[in-house]
């Protein structure tokens, strides 16, 4: 029989012509844009339902489930809630990771979704006290700590499973695509809080108008399972359980093999959070309260500051590639410490052009460190316990910068008046994460490699 026999091509090929087999899909130019674009829109539907509870709990979460408070300590109580779901995320960075370093990235990632998603919806749907008094803000507390538990599981998946898709010298830039999902969410959850503010009366906006962005989330996470189930599972897990390194308990693993890069690249990324929050919640409410500048324009502010987060995390990771992604994360954190003064002393001046520029610029110094800052985590630790690893480092962090933040910054300023002097503990933040650096072990395992 001839080489070009019965059975010896695909079907419909030319007779007697050989051909290789074919290709691993998630090899394909194609497939990797695909898992590229669903880790942007799924922790943007993510940090769209985290950072909704945020500027909900600066504007609307006092008087509807803390009334019995002065403004000031209403406002205060709920921005503690909003705490709660950072108190909750190493959890879920820890229970998500787990299974993500057991059976697989993709179909934690879809859990992640329906649990913050279905906990924002929630979240539109709950009585407040005047209906059914301390059981309304003890439910919102529940709900929140689901959100936080979802949220702790999804960003260490949905980068994963983009760098681990990603051609080796492109990791930062695939990775940046699940880290700009961040300031989409927040400015997709400004844009319809402000919207649903436009098209009700203050009164209406009060009674029900707030809740519409949370039942929104429903149709966002629709959405996100749609893109989400059509990508295939990472290569280098597949690879990992087939030349069997699946480990047994991976953050056991992880405290006794590798503690050192857990504790570095925690703090290395702790800065990140720590001035993002300061934006986007915290001054939130202290612009209003403090300064009298409407709730409108600190919404906007806060926008803005969210667009320069997004500009600067595409251009930091496509120069990291070129320059080196330490050295992208120390200019980012050296902007954010020598911005911290001047941005406080702009903020002050209530005017809304130099408020503006301020809040652009410190928000870019976020997203210079936030460009590779994806790929930098994620080859600190081996495929095995990546998951697990990354998720961590990055959760944890969110507590020490994210959660900490508004109450540290409140703490300063009831003790000294001064906001200067929260731009005093933004800097210390700043150059903590900055010497970290210089302490943070080299690559473990690259993805790819």
């Amino acid at each position: 029989m001839s080489e070009g026999g019965a059975g010896s091509g695909p079907v419909g090929g030319e007779p007697g012509q050989l051909v290789d087999p074919p290709s691993d899909p998630r090899d394909s130019a194609a497939h990797v844009r695909r898992v590229a674009g669903a880790g942007l829109i799924g922790t943007a539907i993510e940090f769209y339902d985290f950072f909704l509870y945020g500027l909900a709990a600066a504007v609307v979460f006092g008087p509807q489930f803390f009334p019995s408070a002065s403004p000031v300590a209403g406002t205060l109580a709920s921005l503690a809630t909003f705490g709660a779901g950072f108190l909750v995320r190493p959890l879920g960075g820890v229970v998500f990771g787990h299974f993500g370093d057991r059976i697989g990235r993709k179909r934690v990632l879809v859990i992640t979704l329906l649990l913050a998603g279905g906990s924002t919806f929630l979240i539109g749907l709950l009585p407040t006290y005047s209906a059914i008094g301390v059981a309304a803000p003890v439910l919102l507390v529940l709900c929140r700590l689901l959100q936080g538990l979802g949220v702790g599981g999804e960003w260490g998946g949905a980068v994963l499973l983009a760098i681990e898709h990603a051609p080796a010298n492109r990791r930062s830039v695939y990775g940046a695509f699940p880290q700009m999902g961040n300031p989409i969410g927040l400015i997709s959850a400004i844009v319809i809080l402000l919207l649903c503010r436009a098209l009700t009366s203050p009164e209406q906006f009060q009674a029900w108008g707030w809740r519409i962005p949370f039942l929104l989330s429903a149709a966002l996470v629709v959405t996100g399972l749609v893109i989400r189930l059509r990508v295939l599972e990472s290569p280098e897990f597949e690879r990992a359980r087939t030349e069997r390194k699946i480990v047994r308990v991976p953050f056991v693993e992880l405290v006794r093999r590798y503690p050192r890069q857990l504790i570095f690249g925690t703090l290395v990324a702790t800065a990140s959070p720590a001035i993002g929050l300061l934006l986007y919640v915290y001054l939130v409410s202290v612009g209003q309260q403090v300064l009298h500048v409407s709730a409108g324009r600190m919404l906007f502010l806060a926008a803005s500051s969210g667009v320069g987060l997004l500009v600067a995390i595409w251009i930091s990771s496509h120069l990291a590639e070129r320059l080196g992604r330490k050295t992208m994360s120390i200019i980012g954190l050296v902007v954010m410490a020598v911005w911290a003064f001047p941005f406080f002393l702009l903020f002050q001046s209530g005017s809304l052009p130099q408020m503006l520029l301020g809040f652009v610029v410190f928000g870019a110094s976020v997203g210079i460190v936030n460009g590779p800052q994806a790929a930098i985590l994620a080859e600190l630790f081996p495929v095995g316990m990546r998951y697990s690893g990354a998720s961590f480092a990055f959760q944890l962090a969110s507590i020490l910068g994210g959660a900490v933040a508004p109450l540290a910054a409140a703490a300063l300023f009831a003790g000294t008046g001064e906001l200067l002097a929260v731009g005093g503990w933004a800097v210390v933040i700043a150059l903590i994460s900055l010497v970290s650096f210089r302490f943070l072990p080299p690559p473990v395992d690259s993805p790819g490699a």
